[in-house]
């Protein structure tokens, strides 16, 4: 009975031991072998390699995606939508979309509520770009949750304090444009169509083209480049040609452009303004407005409205008033394509799209942010600072 009872015991107690070394790390089963102390130190550094390559295998990250935009009524922000859309779906993501319709109280009250509501990853287009207030606190949201966050589209910090936002948290990234790119591209692209057409183009014929601009936003790095050097560069064109600088149709607007109010880059905005000059500027006074610079295709359209109007830019054989803008959305493709607009620059918007989805499945596997964007364009200054290029588009 005592042999029994001791065998009993003996089971028990290698019971008890093994369970214990299941709860625990490998090397704390070790007393059950019985080694020696000396040697129980070997097994615990021949373990150490597993558990510093566990953290690569439990690396994929179950996502919850807020993406954020700061308006949908903008047809380039809707055409990004859409391509976004589609990447984010076909790679297996949930997200959920927002429209901040631009106000950035708006947006930031729905980054608020994403967050308290398990949202592990932030996409936001920015209402109020270029601030560094507005895009820090959209930071700071992200850094406190411990959760990455990726602007978009519209920049986070002006030029002069480049990589002040970006710089500040290593969760972050932008994926963009290069302002200043599309306004030198439009500029050449006006320059070169008025060398090459300039005497169609001076309806008056007094050796001078005059010219409106329609601004999309005030404040915004975008809309001051192209407003700058849509300009600048199409009259640095002209002067290397022998011709005379572009001329504001309104000398008593000492800005030089129209600007939509409320910031949306709107056709509705540019149509307004174009009706009331074009009751003022007309070829029967002498002083028609012969060419139409925009930011954005949208603006273009609206313009392009009120000339339509006036029995100008119908196609064919009518009178064209050539009218430049930036996106090259699907409408203004057509509207090039029917004669109705001269050109644009395009925005790649899902060139934009798969840049940031390549960000967010990078999240989604586990890795940085920014690994594997050696093939991106990368700024020079900020290496969290994606580029996506801009290109001229006119139908040909």
């Amino acid at each position: 009975m005592k042999k029994l009872f001791a065998l009993l015991l003996t089971g028990a107690m290698v019971f008890s031991l093994a369970a214990c070394g299941n709860q625990e790390a490998p090397a704390a089963a070790e007393p059950a072998a019985e080694a020696p102390a000396e040697e129980e130190a070997a097994p615990a550094e021949e373990a150490a390699p597993a558990e510093e390559a566990a953290p690569a295998e439990a690396a994929a990250v179950d996502l919850n995606v807020g993406v954020f935009y700061y308006t949908y009524s903008d047809t380039y922000i809707s055409s990004v939508r859409t391509a976004l859309d589609a990447a984010l779906t076909e790679a297996g993501i949930t997200f959920q979309n927002y429209d901040g319709n631009s106000n950035q109280t708006t947006q930031n009250e729905q980054i608020d509520t994403a967050i308290s509501q398990g949202a592990n990853l932030l996409v936001v287009n920015i209402v109020t770009s270029g601030s560094v207030d507005a895009s820090q606190q959209i930071v700071d949201k992200a850094s406190a949750a411990g959760i990455p966050v990726i602007f978009f589209n519209r920049a986070v910090e002006p030029d002069e304090e480049e990589g002040k936002v970006l710089g500040a948290y290593d969760k972050c990234a932008f994926v963009g444009t290069d302002a200043p790119e599309a306004g030198h591209m439009q500029g050449k692209m006006i320059g070169d169509f008025l060398m090459a057409n300039y005497d169609a183009v001076d309806l008056n014929g007094d050796g001078e083209i005059s010219y409106a601009m329609f601004m999309g936003q005030l404040g915004n790095a975008e809309a001051i480049a192209r407003t700058q050097f849509g300009v600048e560069d199409a009259n640095a064109v002209l002067t290397a040609g022998g011709k005379p600088e572009l001329v504001y149709f309104d000398s008593s607007n000492a800005d030089r452009y129209q600007v939509d109010q409320d910031g949306n880059w709107s056709a509705k905005a540019a149509n307004d303004y174009m009706v009331t000059n074009l009751s003022q500027y007309s070829e029967a006074t002498g002083n028609m407005i012969e060419l139409v610079i925009c930011n954005n295709d949208g603006m273009a359209e609206g313009a392009i409205s009120a000339l339509n109007a006036q029995g100008y830019n119908m196609g064919g054989d009518s009178v064209t008033i050539p009218v430049f803008g930036v996106d090259a959305t699907d409408a203004a493709k057509q509207l090039i394509a029917d004669g109705k607009m001269t050109g644009t620059i395009k925005q790649d918007a899902e060139g934009m799209a798969n840049g940031i989805a390549y960000l967010v499945k990078n999240v989604q596997a586990g890795k940085e942010l920014m690994a594997d964007t050696d093939s991106f364009n990368i700024s020079e200054n900020v290496s969290n600072k994606i580029f996506i290029p801009y290109a001229p588009y006119t139908g040909e």
